[in-house]
This record gives C-alpha cells, sequence and structure tokens, in this order.
C-alpha cells in the first residue's frame, strides 16, 4: 500500500527530516505538532491553554487537507512538558473531540522551548 505525503501549502511545515502527515489505506498518521504558527513558525501563547490550542488547530489543518477530521482520529499521543498542567491541557483538549473521544496517552517530556506537542492517527474508512 503507497504512502500519500499530506502537507497542506500553508500548513505547519516539518523541522527536521520527516513527514508533516501521511495517508496509508484507510489511516492518516499526523506527526507531533506543537503550538507555532504554521507558516511564520513562531510559538504562539504563553500559557497551557493558548499553547494546546495552538497545536490543534494545526493538527486540523492537517487533517482537513487530508479531507478529515478531529472526529475521525482514533488515538493521540500527547507530550507535557510539565504533569502538573494536565488538568487545564485537558480542559482545552476534550473541547477539539466529540465523543467518543480517540484513546490517548499522555507523558511527561523535555519539549524545546515548548509545553506540549501532540501526534494522532485518524481512521477515515468506512
Amino acid at each position: 500500500m503507497p504512502k500519500q505525503l499530506i502537507q497542506p501549502e500553508h500548513g505547519p511545515q516539518p523541522g527536521g527530516a520527516y513527514s508533516p502527515a501521511l495517508r496509508v489505506g484507510e489511516f492518516i498518521f499526523v506527526a507531533g505538532q506543537g503550538p507555532h504558527h504554521p507558516t511564520t513558525r513562531q510559538l504562539v501563547g504563553e500559557t497551557i491553554e493558548e499553547q494546546t490550542a495552538q497545536t490543534l488547530e494545526n493538527i486540523k489543518m492537517i487533517l482537513e487537507a487530508a479531507g478529515a477530521s478531529m472526529a475521525d482520529v482514533v488515538k493521540a499521543t500527547v507530550h507535557l512538558s510539565d504533569l502538573s498542567l494536565f488538568q487545564r491541557y485537558n480542559a482545552v483538549y476534550a473541547a477539539y473531540f466529540p465523543d467518543p473521544k480517540p484513546v490517548r496517552t499522555t507523558v511527561g517530556s523535555q519539549l524545546l522551548g515548548i509545553m506540549v506537542e501532540i501526534d494522532v492517527i485518524a481512521y477515515v474508512g468506512t
């Protein structure tokens, strides 16, 4: 099954040797996204709420470019710079996903100058 690159023209650009997203069959794999403006790459937000919202907006933009939505997300992996931010991040995160929410793993990680990074897998089959 061939891989199809998903890279919105005005969407987040990779900061390294990776694809922003790939569609493989009925699945879309979105690389870890952070709270950067999609075209300027400038950090957006000083609070966990602002950074979570920007990160999820970046993911939403990539999914939409692939013909999917946040409702199609089945798995999320979240990295937080400080696990004490969990409740505040979770309040924003919950608003982006309809029920049933995707399965999720949340871990504490050393992140370079950001508070949150999220990657997702979406299913777009029938």
